[in-house]
């Protein structure tokens, strides 16, 4: 009955002992993201794992009452660092966690960055030992995550244009595959079925162009057929290529029209000069904004 407190790495703690003191755990856990083959959802990997939890220390908390009550010079780190540990449980179940600060989109205002990103507003927090005593110390930041548009949206907006007027040129094509590789996307066509896959790549041919085997006979169905076939999905923009996802060996093909960008992933590429423009404007508050928004992220804590 005692919520522990982790540090993603491989220290647990807890207020007072567990009712044991070393206990090994077999762990079954699902991929999050789903493959296909042969144009079929299959099913999810499992995944084995031997988590062993065992009493390693108690931590040290007197000697912090010793620094807090004027009677030892230095804080002591090791108690401080725990504590800061545990007061991070809460936002990092709850927020995006990225190094040591947390955000969300309903921390403030989403603001548009171009080129398919927005800002989201997050928040900074640690314990510092103070002539008072120990002080939460927090403070606001602001980062990069892309949209959650549909794919189709989203390239409109990395190109700058309509891309349904003309085909893709060798460099859109680049730069499409740069933007969206390792992306996490849902598929839209199958009603509330909101499979999840992680991009891998991009076609070179159009999707008009692709078919694949969907039998051990060797039977071959084009992109365009299957979709329609299977899931009464008349694909518009077939000149587009599709997305690959899965791995380069067995590519697997999803028109970029039937999927959305699943929210909450951070860019963690370089900003180019109107973006880092934009998000620097909406770093620049005025004092009272700032308060304001440390007062209303405490809230949160």
């Amino acid at each position: 009955g005692r919520l522990p407190a982790y540090d993603g790495r491989k220290s647990l703690y807890t207020a007072g002992p567990l009712p044991f003191p070393s206990k090994t755990f077999e762990i079954t856990l699902h991929d999050e993201e789903e493959s296909l083959v042969g144009g079929q959802v299959a099913p999810r990997r499992e995944r084995q794992f031997r988590v062993v939890i065992k009493f390693a220390a108690r931590a040290d908390l007197h000697h912090l009452a010793m620094f807090l009550a004027g009677r030892q010079p230095d804080a002591p780190q090791e108690a401080l660092q725990v504590l800061d540990i545990v007061l991070r449980e809460l936002p990092t179940a709850r927020y995006s966690p990225v190094g040591r600060s947390f955000y969300s989109p309903n921390l403030g205002r989403r603001q548009k960055l171009g080129d398919g990103l927005e800002s989201w507003r997050g928040f900074y927090q640690s314990i510092r030992p103070t002539q008072m005593g120990l002080s939460l110390n927090i403070d606001m930041s602001s980062t990069a995550f892309i949209e959650p548009l549909p794919v189709i949206d989203f390239v409109a907006q990395l190109l700058s244009r309509d891309i349904s007027v003309r085909p893709l040129s060798d460099s859109d094509r680049v730069k499409i595959k740069k933007a969206l590789r390792g992306v996490k996307v849902e598929v839209t066509h199958r009603g509330n079925m909101r499979r999840k896959y992680r991009i891998s790549g991009l076609t070179s041919q159009a999707t008009r162009e692709l078919s694949f085997p969907v039998d051990d006979r060797g039977t071959v169905k084009t992109v365009v057929q299957y979709f329609l076939e299977t899931y009464g999905f008349n694909i518009q923009h077939t000149t587009l290529p599709c997305l690959q996802v899965g791995n380069q060996q067995r590519p697997n093909y999803l028109p970029m029209e039937v999927c959305k960008i699943v929210e909450g992933q951070r860019y963690s590429k370089r900003l180019n000069e109107k973006q880092i423009t934009a998000l620097l404007k909406v770093t620049c508050q005025r004092p009272q904004e700032r308060e304001k928004d440390i007062l209303q992220a405490k809230t949160t804590v």
